[in-house]
């Protein structure tokens, strides 16, 4: 278990995340819309001046990410439901690109607010569906950086993210539960899975070994990403419907176009071959890879 000294210190300086959040209560009738601008205060607050880990940050090297949170139903009370649309990028090395490293829509977003009330959190002890939820996906999209920058690098927060998924066993919501099998639970579980490290060998080898060098040396850098596909392939080939593993292939199938669609004719054929196998429902777009990015 990580130590608590990792995570939690309120309004310290060098915060971790710089998160643009907006709600969509459009759907929510008969509520004074000032609780959910203030809601959206909070969170802004609660995301960005959270100190959540003992790691110290440079301005930009901040986390970029962006939430959306559209409300659905007002349940009961001061209870809601609705979904969290989240975007995770990091930015490569000497270019201005950033490339997405987590595009997620969470549909199963219940918890309750009353206007004013404070945003409190502790990893190891379940005290708001709000802020678990929202803080375990900060730890998701730290541990999905940090990989992508040394190999394992994630594995601390993914640690915190585990602990806020058990803590939240007792409430019975169908986000945090094993009963099903695409949700928090499992966003936790591939990361730590050992049967699953191919992906993680991914991440680094694609971003740090590819993309970071590949605005002074492309050809280096195209040919770690093809190399990189072969992990993608490896899980696909074991374990085809790895959650984690569908994720980051609709979240990489547009860069994976764009960057192949440059490149000698093996190393295009090579990717659209391993694109098409792991991604056969949208085989159809790495035609473009061939025909120099265009799509037919």
């Amino acid at each position: 278990m990580l130590s608590l000294a990792l995570c939690v210190a309120p309004k310290a300086n060098a915060q971790e995340i710089k998160c643009d959040i907006r709600i969509n209560s459009s759907q929510i009738a008969g509520t004074d819309k000032h609780v959910f601008e203030n809601l959206q205060s909070a969170l802004y607050e609660f995301i960005n001046n959270t100190k959540w880990t003992n790691v110290n940050f440079k301005t930009a090297e901040k986390i970029e990410c962006s939430i959306g949170i559209t409300l659905k139903e007002r349940t009961s009370g001061d209870s809601y439901s609705g979904e969290i649309n989240m975007a995770l990028r990091r930015p490569t090395y000497k270019a201005s690109y950033t490339t997405p490293l987590f595009n997620y829509i969470d549909t199963r977003f219940n918890f309750t607010y009353s206007d004013g009330m404070q945003l409190d959190f502790n990893p190891n002890t379940y005290m708001s569906d709000l802020t678990s939820t929202i803080a375990f996906y900060i730890y998701m999209f730290m541990g999905y950086d940090f990989d992508t920058f040394s190999p394992n690098g994630g594995d601390n927060f993914y640690s915190v993210a585990e602990a806020i998924v058990n803590s939240a066993q007792n409430t019975n919501e169908i986000g945090w539960l094993a009963t099903n099998r695409q949700n928090r639970y499992w966003l936790v579980e591939n990361m730590q899975n050992q049967s699953y490290q191919p992906l993680r060998k991914f991440l680094y080898e694609y971003h740090r070994l590819g993309l970071d060098v590949m605005s002074e040396k492309p050809d280096q850098g195209r040919a770690a990403i093809l190399n990189a596909l072969n992990y993608l392939q490896q899980i696909y080939e074991s374990y085809p419907t790895c959650y984690y593993l569908q994720l980051l292939i609709e979240t990489k199938r547009s860069e994976i176009v764009k960057v192949f669609s440059e490149g000698t004719q093996q190393e295009k054929t090579k990717a659209v071959n391993i694109m098409k196998l792991i991604d056969a429902s949208n085989a159809n777009e790495y035609d473009a890879i061939l025909n120099g990015g265009r799509r037919n």
